[in-house]
């Protein structure tokens, strides 16, 4: 059989890969994109997109049981129609996916090869019946939840991010396992639409990644809501109990007994079944392709973009390996990994926005520093809001005035943390933000004010 050649092949249509296609076909070389499942991959089918469109469907039955809160009337009881939700989350969805099928359908020189790709050299791959080579290949495969081999976690009916997605009845209590992003923006979506909530942590604290008083407060926010939360579970194992499952943990504590349950307990990357060892791409003891500060592999001519790299496991991240990738090969641009500035956000309900470091990470780097810090019940905005959960917080270098981060928690966190993240990467000190004029009213005036309260971090 005779190989098909193009000038570069995109393994994965996900949000490196899909635009990483685009740029390259605009710049007259013939691509081969090759997708197993869904155009688009995790953010537009099962992640980003369907989950924050849910988000937005949770926040409307909060915000209507709050109306009285308001001065607004709601006759009766706030009701829920999940498969109505259901429904415009495939919509939204699906219209993204549609989108992007057209954009791929409409570039002259790219072909778009559905099935599973594997290496047979470092530059052909097979897809099917089909050989394809090329002297550039690129790799946005992804990643997949971990389901790690728990006692009795495969006797049981087991939901994760992904066939969450597919789910169309109400659970009536779900128990989530694990304690960081994906599990939260879960937990409290499904108690707004009216479930029962039970979160199951084995740290001693939820989003371990954060200083402890946000941990603290994201507990608490959850909490408030009727969300029962359980840290540092040990011993969590599954069993069926009737109609339902049981979920024990720490001996003497009664166990959880759901109607469903999620595992939400990390990501694992999508590169177990590539052939990347018959070609000699280095992955790391987890799994993820080893990559230098442009995205190349341990193999010249092979690049990994998204989360199956380890840089990043969002879509940002994974658009921003796109973007380095075609500035250097490209542009005559020399971007680099390490040029970014880490941040993300967590999207409950007030969302946390963070950028930078944390105020544990800068006690541990030793650092002289300066810190900031305004309860949201401090935000006019907040209080005109009746969303008064959270705080905000900054942190500069006590000696040349270097931003070192910021977190904001409360309502339009996921928003207002960009104005301090765009001035870290503009270099600005400290003393920029402290003279900024922000509009009012916004819980971002505030940040210049925070700017000129610092203090020492003791």
């Amino acid at each position: 059989m005779s190989a098909r050649a193009f000038d570069a092949i995109v393994i994965g249509a996900g949000q490196a890969g899909t635009p990483l296609a685009g740029r390259l076909n605009a710049a007259g070389m013939s691509v081969a994109l090759i997708e197993r499942k869904l155009i688009g991959g995790t953010c537009v089918n099962t992640g980003c997109i369907p989950t924050k469109t849910m988000v937005a469907s949770a926040y409307a039955a909060h915000l209507a049981r709050r109306a009285a809160d308001y001065g607004v009337t709601v006759s009766g009881a706030v009701g829920v129609d999940y498969k109505a939700i259901k429904a415009r989350k495939d919509k939204v969805s699906g219209a993204s996916r549609t989108g992007l099928e057209t954009w791929i359908a409409g570039m002259e020189k790219c072909t778009l090869y559905r099935g599973h790709a594997r290496f047979e050299s470092a530059n052909t791959v097979r897809v099917g019946d089909d050989l394809l080579t090329a002297p550039k290949i690129f790799l946005n495969t992804g990643g997949r939840a971990s389901v790690p081999d728990l006692p009795g976690v495969h006797d049981i009916p087991y939901l994760t991010n992904s066939s969450m997605m597919d789910l169309d009845v109400l659970p009536s209590h779900l128990i989530v396992v694990g304690g960081s992003y994906i599990s939260l923006e879960f937990a409290q979506m499904f108690r707004r639409f009216g479930s029962e909530v039970t979160v199951i942590e084995k740290a001693p604290r939820l989003t371990g990644r954060e200083d402890e008083e946000t941990s603290a407060a994201i507990q608490s926010i959850l909490e408030n809501e009727g969300i029962t939360v359980h840290v540092g579970a040990d011993d969590i194992a599954f069993a069926r109990k009737g109609n339902g499952i049981a979920v024990t943990f720490s001996a003497g504590k009664p166990p959880a007994v759901g109607s469903h349950v999620l595992l939400a307990l990390g990501r694992v990357p999508n590169t177990d079944d590539l052939g990347l060892d018959k070609v000699g791409v280095s992955v790391d003891q987890r799994g993820f392709i080893v990559v230098d500060d442009q995205l190349r592999t341990s193999v010249p001519g092979i690049w990994a973009m998204g989360d199956c790299n380890g840089k990043g496991a969002f879509t940002h991240t994974s658009y921003n390996d796109f973007e380095i990738v075609a500035a250097n090969l490209l542009d005559n641009d020399p971007r680099k990994v390490s040029d970014r500035i880490e941040a993300y956000a967590l999207y409950i309900d007030p969302p946390l926005g963070r950028c930078g470091m944390t105020e544990s990470a800068v006690r541990k780097s030793g650092r002289r520093a300066l810190v900031g810090q305004r309860p949201m019940t401090r935000v006019g905005r907040a209080v005109e809001k009746g969303e008064t959960q959270g705080f905000m917080k900054i942190l500069a270098d006590a000696d040349t005035g270097e931003i070192l981060g910021c977190a904001v928690l409360g309502p339009g966190g996921d928003e207002a943390i960009h104005c301090v993240l765009d001035l870290m990467y503009a270099k600005a000190p400290i003393s920029t933000l402290a003279r900024a004029m922000h509009i009012h009213p916004n819980v971002s005036e505030l940040l210049p004010t925070i700017a000129q309260e610092l203090k020492p971090l003791a």
